[in-house]
């Protein structure tokens, strides 16, 4: 049996962890800059607040305080995943973890499932404060049913087990067919043209006619609500081939001297997931644009691959090739919206290969060290001195909350009168 784990309106429940404040409120947590609406609370989808909707559009919502508005803390949102996912892994050791909310596990034989999905989703939110639903079934396919299920419908109590032929119907007539995992927007209008409105329906099809209309991708889907599994929990996660850092600006730059620092931030943060993962880079790519949505202004999108001359991890050599980079694309006259940097040809650290001349230096150990000391005291605790600016470039987050759990200065304080 195949599990699946997924947290209930993630990064809303997170901001909710540490402000009790927003416990039983409306809460949308807004995109970058600001910009619009990516996460919703219960109670915000109610009152009828559309996932993509902008900020501005329900501005008169948030100044009358029936909606409470938080910029996106994907710091804090990145810790308490890793939190989840630890805790999901005490329980579950073989996990696929498919997203920052949500991941697979490999179910032990033998055993309750009821009981088992329940001291699973207790436990993580008696841990973490995140609520969760389960869904186990035979395949990943009707997993994602199952939990789609716990989800929607208060009876299930946050899980759902598919473990008979009779559960499996119950839950795939209860099933809207763009809910099903694998099917597209395109591929669900068509069907509900056909009259295939729920899974139910389309795990009734005839295969050949699923083949026909939707390639083996869709008769895996078709054979997998029918229990019959067809895809793999993956244990370890496949190969990176890129590395993107990039962000809407919170205002348009024009100048060099404003997009370096921007470049130098960027690539200085790729360099440390670069580690992150025991990974180098032999190229690295800045790009830069102006912004699409203004017609009234001059567009340009440009970029730069620059090749190292050795594969490499150091923020250095990275962010030197980035502005170096930087400097051939730029061109004066453009208001620039988004940057960021891209590295690729990715190989382990250890596989790197070096030439004749290269030496081992003597302050390898100097990433490490600062990535150790960003990570106690804060991302910008060490950086190079060319991300050092003003924040002019920097994303708008005007209701940023705290960094709770990876900033030391940030935690909260306790007051005992």
């Amino acid at each position: 049996m195949i599990g699946l784990a997924d947290c209930n309106n993630f990064y809303a429940s997170c901001e909710r962890v540490f402000n009790p404040n927003l416990r039983n409120r409306a809460v949308v947590v807004l995109s970058n800059n600001d910009g619009c609406v990516i996460a919703r609370s219960p109670e915000a989808k109610n009152i009828g607040v559309q996932m993509g909707t902008p900020a501005f559009r329900i501005k008169n919502l948030i100044d009358s305080g029936d909606v409470v508005a938080m910029s996106s803390n994907y710091t804090l949102y990145g810790d308490m995943s890793r939190r989840v996912m630890n805790i999901l892994s005490e329980f579950a050791p073989d996990i696929e973890i498919y997203s920052i909310d949500e991941a697979f596990f490999a179910v032990p034989d033998n055993i309750n499932y009821k009981s088992f999905g329940d001291k699973i989703a207790r436990t993580i939110t008696q841990c973490t404060g995140i609520p969760l639903s389960i869904g186990i079934a035979p395949t990943k396919t009707l997993a994602k049913v199952a939990n789609h299920a716990a989800k929607k419908y208060p009876g299930y109590n946050r899980v759902c087990v598919i473990a008979t032929d009779a559960q499996r119907v119950r839950a795939l007539r209860i099933t809207p067919i763009d809910e099903v995992w694998g099917i597209g927007r395109r591929y669900a209008a068509r069907l509900r043209d056909m009259g295939v409105n729920t899974a139910y329906d389309f795990a009734n099809m005839e295969r050949a006619t699923v083949r026909k209309m939707m390639t083996i991708l869709g008769e895996k889907t078709w054979r997998e609500l029918n229990g019959m599994p067809c895809i793999d929990i993956e244990t370890v996660a496949p190969d990176k081939h890129q590395i993107c850092t990039s962000r809407s600006f919170g205002e348009m730059v024009h100048t060099l001297d404003e997009l370096e620092p921007a470049i130098a931030t960027f690539a200085s943060r790729g360099a440390a997931k670069l580690r992150a993962q025991k990974l180098c880079a032999g190229a690295v790519m800045p790009f830069i644009m102006t912004n699409r949505f203004r017609d009234d202004l001059p567009q340009l999108v440009a970029s730069k691959i620059v090749a190292l001359p050795q594969y490499s991890d150091d923020t250095r050599v990275i962010v030197r090739a980035a502005l170096n980079g930087l400097r051939e694309i730029y061109r004066n006259g453009f208001l620039y919206k988004r940057a960021g940097v891209i590295l690729s040809e990715l190989t382990p650290r250890t596989a790197r290969q070096l030439d004749l001349f290269t030496k081992t230096y003597s302050d390898e150990k100097l990433m490490p060290a600062i990535d150790k000391l960003n990570k106690k005291f804060g991302r910008d605790t060490l950086r190079t001195a060319a991300e050092i600016t003003d924040n002019k470039w920097r994303m708008r987050r005007e209701n940023l909350s705290p960094e709770f759990t990876t900033d030391i200065n940030q935690i909260i304080t306790i007051i005992c009168e």
